[in-house]
């Protein structure tokens, strides 16, 4: 039976305090689960991602021959050394995109025949991207009209010099996966510098990878280790938050041990360039993650406006909806251009985020690769459809926080997909 759609009523709120620590990054956790899976030994994770998406790596992995054990809230992966077991059932990635492209990439060069599958919406969402680079290195992938299911049949692999068509890290860490198994050194180059948690997980795992100002790349033959590490609260999960402190001038919220990746935290650039008031202390390296503490106020006079395009749009995609969802409550509006990779996310982003938007009552102008959201509005409560995307349950659950009257959100399941906590800890530094 099909889960039951529910629902969550927002409130409007009189400021936002407190102090937060958030469940594990999902891209980090994510890497670590597929190549703590791959890897020699237990690794033991603490803090990882409690979202469905990267128990669906766990699931993965666990359902390839590696060990999967609970204790003491880590996370304990004792992983196959290297050879994968094909199993006699489909491995089932969810509605995780993340899993089903990177765990791909690490099954082209393991014996046997491996299938894919994922939920009605991830088998939407295109997998060419990933076949075409996995094919010219020797890779036997069969989709189905482009999308999954996917077979993967392993055969041995040749390195290749593949340049991104389109921006993705998920595509990028597929690749190098694969290259860790290849004949020779793969080079992966793309024209906007994309996060980069593929490369430091491989690197803690004990793989050498090289960095050049628009490459990366690693020799094959390599063999991984396990490893012991606390993932990095996840900055995607706090930009939620980031956004909410910035609506209410007097605001004051502290997020500790917060992933402050330099590929990741283009967020903070944002709000800081919008007028908010953004702290980072005690910063630390954690197997090559910038970790630190950050404290955000909203400025007294309220946010400005800016345009977000070119590689901007890339490094903050996942941000976006929620950038949009605040446009009308700033001085100036938010622009939003070169996103269209927004149309083929968990949803067709732009068009929810538009209509949302419209629903509460705000000009909008809706474009191809993105979005003119004026500011200066007064939006009011409405019935919200998150079109079961967790990223626009949780992006209008904010933009409800600064309208007149009660926001109801439909499909606020959706949320528990990447940040089962997310209402829960939204009501706790909610003030009303």
């Amino acid at each position: 039976m099909p889960a039951v759609a529910t629902e969550r009523l927002i409130q409007p709120a009189r400021n936002i305090q407190g102090s937060l620590r958030l469940p594990g990054d999902k891209s980090i956790s994510h890497r670590y689960a597929l190549l703590g899976g791959l890897a020699k030994g237990t690794t033991r994770l603490a803090n990882f991602s409690t979202g469905a998406d990267c128990a669906s790596s766990l699931a993965c992995v666990a359902a390839l021959g590696a060990q999967i054990a609970r204790k003491d809230e880590a996370v304990e992966i004792t992983g196959a050394a290297g050879r994968f077991t094909a199993p006699d059932q489909p491995l089932d990635c969810g509605n995780s995109g993340s899993t089903m492209r990177m765990l791909s990439g690490l099954l082209t060069a393991q014996s046997g025949d491996f299938t894919l599958v994922g939920d009605a919406s991830l088998s939407r969402r295109p997998m060419e991207r990933i076949r075409k680079p996995l094919t010219q290195m020797g890779a036997r992938i069969e989709l189905t009209d482009g999308h999954a299911p996917i077979t993967i049949h392993g055969a041995p692999l040749t390195a290749i010099d593949y340049t991104t068509p389109t921006p993705s890290a998920q595509v990028k860490t597929a690749v190098l996966f694969a290259g860790l198994q290849a004949q020779g050194t793969t080079k992966v180059r793309e024209a906007v510098r994309t996060r980069d948690h593929g490369e430091l997980a491989l690197r803690a795992f004990g793989a050498s990878v090289t960095r050049s100002l628009d490459s990366v790349s690693i020799a094959g033959g390599q063999h991984l280790h396990a490893i012991e590490a606390t993932v990095p609260g996840d900055i995607s999960s706090a930009a939620f938050f980031l956004c909410a402190a910035a609506l209410f001038p007097g605001s004051n919220l502290i997020f500790d041990a917060l992933g402050l990746n330099p590929t990741r935290a283009t967020l903070l650039d944002v709000l800081t360039a919008l007028g908010a008031h953004i702290g980072v202390l005690n910063l630390e390296d954690k197997h090559g993650e910038l970790v630190g503490v950050v404290q955000v106020n909203a400025p007294p006079q309220g946010l400005t406006g800016t345009t977000i395009s070119g590689a901007l749009s890339a490094q903050l995609i996942d941000e976006l909806p929620v950038l949009a969802a605040i446009g009308p409550y700033t001085q100036h509006g938010i622009r939003i251009r070169d996103a269209k990779e927004l149309r083929v996310k968990e949803s067709d982003r732009i068009a929810l985020v538009a209509a949302n938007l419209r629903a509460m009552g705000a000009e909008v102008e809706e474009f191809d690769d993105g979005l003119d959201v004026p500011g200066g509005q007064t939006l009011h409560g409405a019935e919200i459809d998150s079109g079961g995307d967790h990223r626009i349950a949780m992006a209008f659950s904010v933009a409800a926080l600064r309208a007149t009257g009660d926001t109801l959100i439909r499909g606020a399941e959706s949320a528990a997909i990447s940040f089962p906590e997310f209402f829960d800890l939204l009501d706790r530094v909610t003030e009303r």
